[in-house]
């Protein structure tokens, strides 16, 4: 049986979303691609080959004379100066990264973008966005990208935006068996291209501040255990994936580790409009609510839960460790 082939191309970011695949674990990066016969054609920080080496793997891909199961891309394309692409030539080659994506994208079974990046423009394309960095596919919220609105790929499937700042390893291994076994279709996607494994969970899901959720017992401050969605600017109730299900080495994710959602997984999720950790509101109330949650029934629920926190809940929410533990009582019914 012929190896799945996959080339990684890095283009404008920070690494981090390589330094996060290989926190892949249970198993991790290599076993996984062995197991699924998944074979690395190239990546620049992973693979041997530098330089002519390197560039013979581009023009057997483009020549035909190696086929081309999937093409990775992490980082944003950057477009810029007017279009030419010539802010990030890739090393060696004389040729803009832009260009390179263009030629080789099309001649991919699939197309993955790696990361929010790659996905939609990411924290490359915040601010003034000297670069013109753009997504593959999008250009923040809006489809076109570096690619165009239309592409598709030689399976005829869009691009695949396993977006995340970074995301979790699995998210991209997962992604990866699934193609390999012809197991991830465009049904499969969310409306904003994500696999629906991820995408179809919110981060509020497996919260361990969930119960300081239900009965709105706020933290004031980052390093508090009470819920951080109504002063701290927690989007966890909206934001799109799995983290709190399956956390990053089995422990860790935003919220378990102190610090409130900020939607990485989202196109523009880099420039909210206000501080992460700030919620902002209208007459109290915080403009983002939970997904699906009408905001009169929000503000009636709030007040009923409010009114009914445990005092356990309102002397924990506001501190940095239990202060008042759960009063132990009997659950036998007799």
């Amino acid at each position: 049986m012929s190896p799945y082939t996959v080339l990684w191309l890095q283009s404008a970011g920070c690494g981090g979303c390589t330094m996060s695949l290989l926190c892949a674990e249970s198993p991790g990066l290599f076993d996984s691609l062995e197991d699924f016969g998944i074979k690395l054609l190239w990546h620049p920080s992973l693979s041997l080959e530098t330089g002519a080496e390197a560039r013979a793997i581009l023009e057997d891909i483009i020549a035909g004379r190696v086929r081309l199961d999937c093409l990775c891309v992490e980082g944003a394309i950057a477009r810029g100066p007017r279009g030419t692409g010539h802010f990030h030539i890739l090393g060696g080659t004389n040729r803009s990264m832009l260009s390179w994506a263009r030629e080789i994208a099309p001649l991919a079974g699939d197309v993955v973008a790696i990361g929010s990046c790659a996905a939609y423009g990411g924290v490359t394309a915040a601010g003034p966005n000297p670069t013109d960095a753009v997504g593959l596919t999008y250009d923040g919220a809006r489809e076109g990208g570096a690619l165009g609105a239309d592409f598709r790929s030689r399976s005829g499937r869009p691009v695949i935006n396993v977006s995340g700042c970074p995301p979790h390893p699995n998210w991209v291994t997962e992604t990866l068996m699934l193609l390999s076994l012809g197991l991830l279709g465009e049904s499969d996607l969310d409306p904003l291209k994500r696999p629906r494994f991820l995408a179809d969970h919110l981060v509020h899901h497996g919260c361990p501040r969930n119960e300081y959720y239900e009965f709105k017992a706020s933290a004031g401050h980052l390093s508090e255990q009470g819920c951080m969605m109504e002063h701290l600017g927690c989007v966890g109730t909206q934001a799109h994936g799995d983290c709190n299900i399956r956390p990053w080495n089995g422990e860790g994710s935003c919220t378990r580790g102190g610090y409130p959602c900020i939607n990485c997984t989202a196109p523009e999720f880099e420039e909210p409009g206000h501080g992460f950790s700030e919620t902002p509101k209208i007459a109290g109330v915080p403009v983002g609510l939970p997904t699906d949650m009408p905001k009169a029934w929000f503000i009636a629920l709030a007040s009923l839960s409010k009114a009914a926190t445990p005092q356990r809940l309102r002397d924990n929410a506001v501190a940095d460790h239990i202060v008042t533990p759960p009063a132990v009582r009997s659950t036998k019914r007799s």
